[in-house]
């Protein structure tokens, strides 16, 4: 079972404006079906983690749809947040290592997907509990923003493609490092 850390980024390495919005993402030109693309990945994933920026965003995105996910979904945050009807959405506060070990059990045998929050993903990483990073970089820059992943890691490449606009990058987590 694997960890992983999937998004987009802007060029520069923001995975969202200030304000939290994803309107240059939804812009951009992205086979579903092509590589590395989200529909092939989710299948794989059995539980979810997200902080509470992505999952209000989601909230307003979504209001007038279903919730996008069947899986378990954990959301990381000290607030009071709204739950949707029929969405499997668990709020958590406690430590990363225990609440990842719950994430694990109710995954199965399927993977665990950090959906956002570039922050969080770092708190696993912190944690030793990420394993893999997937990036697709948009054709654009923002300037400033949520940060992809502010920490540093040590990555090993595995795969990269192209998805019509997007360079589609893999990664393998070999460890923590320390800025130098």
């Amino acid at each position: 079972m694997t960890t992983h850390y999937y998004t987009a980024s802007s060029l520069d390495g923001f995975i969202a404006t200030t304000e939290h919005s994803l309107a240059w993402l939804m812009k951009q030109d992205f086979d579903p079906e092509g590589p590395m693309a989200y529909p092939a990945f989710e299948q794989r994933i059995g539980a979810l983690a997200m902080g509470a920026s992505t999952y209000e965003w989601l909230l307003r995105e979504q209001k007038d749809e279903p919730w996008p996910y069947e899986q378990p979904t954990w959301v990381f945050t000290h607030r009071s947040l709204p739950v949707l009807d029929g969405a499997d959405i668990r709020f958590a506060a406690d430590d990363i290592v225990d609440v990842h070990a719950q994430m694990r059990a109710a995954a199965g045998e399927k993977n665990v997907w950090i959906v956002g929050g570039g922050d969080l993903a770092g708190q696993f990483a912190d944690a030793g509990l990420l394993d893999e990073v997937w990036i697709q970089f948009a054709p654009v820059t923002l300037g400033s923003g949520a940060p992809l992943l502010p920490r540093a890691l040590d990555l090993e490449l595995v795969e990269i493609a192209r998805n019509r606009d997007f360079l589609c990058s893999h990664y393998r987590v070999i460890s923590a490092s320390s800025p130098s």
